[in-house]
């Protein structure tokens, strides 16, 4: 099948995983002054269209998971970040702010593999993530206050909403970088490994995920993400009909049979 063009990452698909490699160590995997911003979003928007893919796995190369914004265009006032108020925020409505837009939209489950310091705008491209695997070797940094500027990707939504309000507050407030076990104490990784191990453990759960009927997959991560800003007989309304669409497709069919055959 054709894969999506990305100019910046890599892509592979394989076995229903596609594993989206951001492949700008040169600049640390900085999202800014490079097409990552591109390269992600389209490969999101991609995801929800292809049917042959049911997981997505995204990671770095090299050392650095992301950077995040391009400091050195920060300190030249150039790039992403040149221009008056309304020129920066244009910019950033046209360039960095699509990517939580397009994760968010995102059907199937998406796991960041952290493989090595993910700061910034990349702390929070790996909170968009559905699941985190981090190596021994990875950082997490809100670090924008640190800048003497805020996080403008969104990133104050998603950590509040993955850790609560108070753990996010200090982290972001404070600036500070924590390492991978504290990360995983806080709640932003769900596991750490050996850095050789990352791939494997991240493509282990991926391949668990991806064994799942795959209509009922992507009606399930709607109904987890849905579940955050409904009430509950609204959800149970929407679970209904979900459902009543499960009931009726051949994989649900298929799956009782194989659970029928193994009793």
């Amino acid at each position: 099948m054709n894969l999506p063009a990305v100019r910046d990452a890599r892509l592979i698909l394989e076995d229903r995983v596609a594993t989206l490699t951001l492949a700008r160590d040169d600049v640390r995997n900085a999202l800014t002054g490079t097409a990552l911003i591109d390269d992600i979003v389209g490969v999101a928007e991609w995801a929800n269209t292809c049917d042959e893919v049911s997981v997505l796995v995204i990671t770095g190369e090299g050392a650095a998971f992301s950077a995040g914004g391009n400091v050195k265009d920060m300190a030249a006032r150039g790039g992403d970040f040149a221009g008056d108020v309304a020129e920066v925020a244009t910019r950033y409505r046209r360039g960095i702010q699509r990517i939580p837009l397009a994760l968010q939209a995102v059907e199937v489950p998406i796991i960041a593999a952290v493989n090595g310091p993910a700061i910034g705008a990349g702390f929070d491209l790996a909170n968009m993530a559905d699941i985190r695997i981090a190596s021994t070797r990875a950082k997490f940094g809100e670090t924008f206050l640190n800048l003497g500027i805020i996080p403008g990707d969104g990133g104050a939504w998603f950590m509040q909403r993955l850790i609560g309000y108070q753990q996010a507050f200090e982290l972001t407030l404070s600036g500070r970088i924590v390492g991978a076990e504290e990360a995983k104490t806080l709640g932003i990784v769900l596991e750490v490994v050996e850095p050789d191990q990352l791939l494997a453990r991240a493509h282990e759960l991926a391949a668990r995920f991806a064994a799942q009927p795959p209509k009922a997959l992507r009606l399930t991560k709607r109904l987890m993400k849905m579940a955050q800003r409904m009430e509950l007989k609204d959800f149970l309304d929407l679970c209904a009909a979900f459902q009543g669409m499960c009931h009726n497709e051949p994989e649900h069919l298929e799956a009782v049979q194989r659970m029928l055959a193994r009793s």
